[in-house]
């Protein structure tokens, strides 16, 4: 990257992604854009158990945060082995990498798993074979809390229950995202790396509070280079206005570096 200035919309300067920045030339710009706030979702939990301990109950797992606050959840209330035991008979269904390592610490397995990149198309795609006509199905939402899935769950005739452990919010301090905001339209930082809906949710939130969505817009539309870990986030900033210009073929960070590193590689050649 030749010393490129790569925002990441993070807290810290020794994540894995900055330490792959840095790996590859660049110089990595940490700003936190969001936070991790748990949500009271103990009668959810309740609900959620009561469900799996039915016959041919399914539960899907959006996310490794959400099926740990499943089962913190589940301990207050008493029910770890409740919770355990119903997920043991049902069918378990896991959207990305992470809830899988979850489960494995668990003792507990996976039966279905969506195809990378992972997103709700992929998920949608996994749950597709399976009948849903008549069962219980708990869906543990991520931070985001999109109703996208568990509403077509519903269509197909699943009784859902919902679960949403956490949820996104801002940094209690946003200064250093209103600063990082004025850097990204004076032209501070060199590219913009995206790895969650939410950041980019977050930092035009931000800009919008400042009354410079616009000039922000046509910062990372012009001379910033805008990069999207996977098709959920591009889909984002392309809603926000703002497409992104590398988007790697794998959903995942290294290759998201390395696509980014490819981009200023022949920006580089062709100067």
């Amino acid at each position: 990257m030749s010393g490129a200035r790569v925002a990441l919309l993070e807290a810290r300067m020794e994540s894995e992604l900055a330490s792959l920045v840095r790996r590859h030339g660049g110089e990595p710009v940490c700003v936190p854009a969001l936070r991790e706030v748990a949500r009271e979702c103990d009668a959810e939990a309740g609900q959620a158990i009561e469900a799996l301990l039915r016959p041919r109950a399914i539960i899907v797992l959006a996310t490794g945060v959400g099926l740990e606050g499943l089962l913190a959840a589940a301990a207050r209330l008493g029910r770890g082995a409740d919770l355990r035991a119903g997920m043991a008979g049902a069918t378990v269904v896991c959207r990305g990498p992470k809830p899988i390592a979850v489960l494995k610490r668990e003792g507990l397995t996976a039966h279905v798993r969506a195809e990378p990149p992972h997103t709700t198309a992929e998920l949608l795609g996994a749950l597709a074979p399976l009948p849903l006509e008549g069962r219980d199905v708990v869906f543990v939402h991520d931070g985001g809390g999109s109703r996208l899935v568990p509403l077509a769950l519903a269509e197909r005739g699943a009784r859902v229950v919902e679960v949403q452990p956490y949820e996104w919010a801002l940094p209690e301090d946003t200064r250093p995202l209103r600063d990082m905001v004025d850097r990204i339209i004076a032209g501070g930082v060199d590219a913009v790396a995206i790895t969650t809906q939410a950041q980019a949710q977050h930092l035009f939130a931000v800009a919008e509070s400042m009354g410079s969505a616009g000039a922000l817009r046509k910062a990372l539309g012009e001379g910033v280079v805008v990069a999207a870990v996977g098709p959920t986030c591009a889909h984002a900033l392309e809603q926000l206005g703002a497409p992104p210009r590398v988007v790697p073929a794998q959903s995942k960070m290294g290759a998201l570096v390395v696509a980014l590193a490819a981009h200023f590689s022949r920006r580089a050649a062709s100067a």
